[in-house]
């Protein structure tokens, strides 16, 4: 399966299963707070390929429980709450998806993140008990640009205001000149922490 987030890495692959017409369904996490330019790149992304996007939403009563107990915005409070809040909408929903699975194929990117650079294109997911390839793992960002453009690929209209990588709205921002393509996302949190738990691994 591979996992889409409408980001510009993630539009080039899907539209490679899709030109391609490789047997490989794709999946995405709708947390609920994503940004309308993603929602557009989505319905965009259907009109073009007209291939089916599965969609995993966090479980309702969950969601409930945490807005009840700590009201819309607690993520911002601790890197604890911010995680509970990823936890919810991201990684248990990318659980399911992934269950019974083989082999998960992601957008992730070397340069992304500093947690990434020893990561390897194709590797054991000892969490989810499967392999995970990252097709585009030393593509540079100038590089997935390019290839959107030669093959006129919709993508996130954000990504042309300074948004590298985008998640859920209250958690995303633009980088400035010179900023970790990492910096737009948890800003008011230390760069080491700044990932959500999708692709944390397991340390023996």
């Amino acid at each position: 399966m591979f996992s889409t987030s409408f980001g510009i890495e993630d539009q080039v692959i899907t539209h490679l299963i899709s030109t391609q017409q490789l047997p490989i369904r794709v999946f995405t996490l709708d947390t609920g707070r994503n940004f309308q330019e993603t929602y557009s790149t989505w319905s965009r992304t259907l009109e073009r390929y007209n291939q089916p996007i599965e969609t995993y939403a966090p479980q309702a009563a969950d969601l409930e429980q945490l807005l009840t107990k700590k009201g819309p915005n607690s993520f911002y409070e601790s890197v604890e709450n911010r995680k509970e809040c990823c936890q919810i909408r991201k990684v248990e929903p990318l659980g399911r998806a992934l269950k019974g699975q083989q082999l998960w194929i992601t957008g992730i990117r070397a340069e992304q993140s500093p947690n990434r650079l020893d990561m390897r294109s194709l590797e054991w997911d000892a969490a989810h008990q499967l392999l995970k390839f990252h097709p585009l793992f030393d593509w540079t960002f100038d590089q997935v640009r390019e290839y959107v453009r030669q093959h006129n690929i919709p993508y996130n209209a954000l990504h042309d205001k300074g948004f590298v990588s985008i998640g859920c709205a209250p958690c995303t921002r633009a980088i400035q000149l010179g900023e970790d393509f990492r910096a737009g996302r948890w800003w008011w949190e230390d760069a080491s922490k700044k990932e959500c738990g999708l692709h944390e691994r397991l340390r023996v």
